[in-house]
């Protein structure tokens, strides 16, 4: 069953081999300015959301750039239901720039087992990957408190600055349709957002430029979307042409809780 609306889209896995990234390491360390990434977005030269990895796939022995997802307890990887398979075996690299010599480290997909189950209002698309070890030299993000969003006054929450960060299709144009989108090249990128709306299972979250936003695209399923350090929800769907709306699945409410609470020490 497609529990999504016609006029949004997934930001499905866009499995991208990694023999074809070649952005090499030392190019990445020059830069010395800001680069459009993500959509609208900025390269983490700085490694500043160094908890932020992406999710890979194998496949014929092939090595595929698919999903992001965040680091939320040493051998907890939160990412979207709708990226893996229960059981599936998968590869995490937290490293911000994805090429074959990335460091991958393996784990097993436990997606929400409900999900897709109920209709649009509620999808229970959330995730996590649990690691065959530890992470270590990564503080992994924080998670809200039971209804932290909706604790929030409508002023404090129309005001409240959000950021995402993930390695998926890249818009650094205000043009429209196919041509305006490219490949990250394996590149870890951020953006701050602003509130469209929400919903008891959903942040609606902006990502049009002409209000000085940015967003997710195809590949960043999984992804979060921080308030602080918090990671308060996570990139789902979209709009077609990743330029007006990010629609979020919200990591506070009762029913995500529930499901991590098996995984990490919840706040």
């Amino acid at each position: 069953m497609d529990v999504v609306k016609p006029e949004f889209e997934r930001r499905e896995i866009v499995r991208t081999r990694l023999s074809s990234l070649l952005i090499a390491a030392s190019m990445v360390a020059v830069l010395a300015a800001p680069v459009a990434a993500i959509t609208f977005g900025t390269v983490d030269v700085e490694n500043r959301y160094s908890n932020v990895g992406g999710l890979i796939f194998e496949a014929d022995g092939e090595f595929f750039l698919g999903c992001t997802g965040t680091l939320i307890a040493p051998t907890v990887f939160l990412t979207a239901a709708h990226c893996v398979a229960p059981g599936e075996r998968v590869l995490v690299t937290f490293d911000p720039s994805i090429d074959p010599s990335s460091t991958m480290l393996p784990g097993t997909a436990r997606p929400h087992p409900d999900f897709a189950c109920c209709g649009a209002s509620d999808t229970f698309d959330i995730a996590v990957v649990l690691l065959d070890a530890p992470v270590s030299g990564i503080t992994p993000a924080s998670l809200p408190r039971l209804n932290q969003l909706g604790q929030l006054s409508s002023r404090a929450l129309k005001d409240a600055t959000f950021v995402t960060a993930g390695y998926g299709v890249v818009r650094d144009d205000k043009g429209g349709g196919w041509k305006s989108l490219r490949d990250s090249e394996g590149l870890r990128s951020y953006v701050s957002q602003t509130v469209n709306s929400m919903t008891k299972a959903w942040l609606n979250l902006s990502m049009n430029p002409s209000t000085g936003n940015g967003g997710t695209c195809y590949g960043d399923s999984g992804g979060p979307h921080f308030l602080g350090a918090t990671v308060v929800s996570i990139t789902v769907t979209g709009d077609r042409w990743c330029r007006a709306t990010d629609k979020t699945y919200r990591v506070d409410t009762a029913v995500a809780r529930d499901f991590l609470d098996e995984f990490v020490t919840l706040p």
